[in-house]
């Protein structure tokens, strides 16, 4: 696919106006072609003084993979609502359900200089606190803080360490939560760089990764 820019901006034509979605950047690529693909988009708008995600999903079909396309600006607690309420419509139309159809995050893959998806289709969403008592909390400014028998915080590059000198009980499970005000660019970048741990090596084996906490 072509690399627009270093910030690649999606195009939205609609009734004559056009409007703009600043996509996430990030350093690898972790899907880098979809077919059958509908685009969803969700622009960052202001009213005021408040911050609105605005949902535009007219051209969505059930039946097929959906790519979405966010702002980078807008912060988490607003993207994922209306993440979960189109997850929940997708997985709710049993007449045109497709079992092979997937959801995926679009982002910029600023090493690559290309288009790239990230999957999320098994991903449930809760904004709530993780009642797990092991769990990494993804904060501001690239910190993580783990809760288990003890608290640690730590700079996000410094995983892959924490991880390998982790000692868990093989049937725990370690929970993913987020900030609720890291903007939606810092989560791709969060989620791309655990993809890129996971495929290095196999301390993610004990996280649940089918359910991720917003607060």
């Amino acid at each position: 696919m072509k690399y627009f820019s270093l910030f690649i901006i999606c195009l939205l034509f609609s009734c004559g106006k056009k409007e703009d979605v600043l996509l996430p950047k990030s350093n690898v690529t972790i899907v880098k072609d979809v077919e059958d693909l509908s685009p969803i988009y969700i622009f960052f708008k202001t009213e005021g003084k408040d911050t609105i995600a605005d949902v535009n999903r007219k051209s969505s079909i059930i039946s097929t993979n959906w790519i979405f396309n966010i702002d980078k600006r807008l912060p988490l607690k607003l993207v994922i609502p209306e993440v979960m309420k189109l997850q929940e419509k997708k997985r709710a139309d049993s007449a045109h359900k497709n079992e092979n159809a997937e959801n995926y995050y679009s982002y910029a893959d600023s090493i690559g200089k290309n288009l790239a998806f990230l999957p999320f289709t098994k991903v449930y969403y809760k904004m709530e606190i993780a009642n797990n008592r092991s769990q990494l909390y993804f904060k501001k400014n690239g910190m993580i803080q783990y809760s288990g028998r003890k608290t640690y915080d730590f700079p996000k590059n410094d995983l892959p360490k924490f991880l390998d000198s982790l000692i868990i009980n093989p049937k725990a499970q370690i929970t993913f939560s987020f900030d609720k005000n890291i903007s939606y660019g810092e989560y791709i970048q969060y989620k791309t760089f655990l993809e890129k741990l996971e495929l290095k090596q196999k301390s993610l084996v004990f996280i649940n990764k089918e359910e991720e906490f917003v607060f």
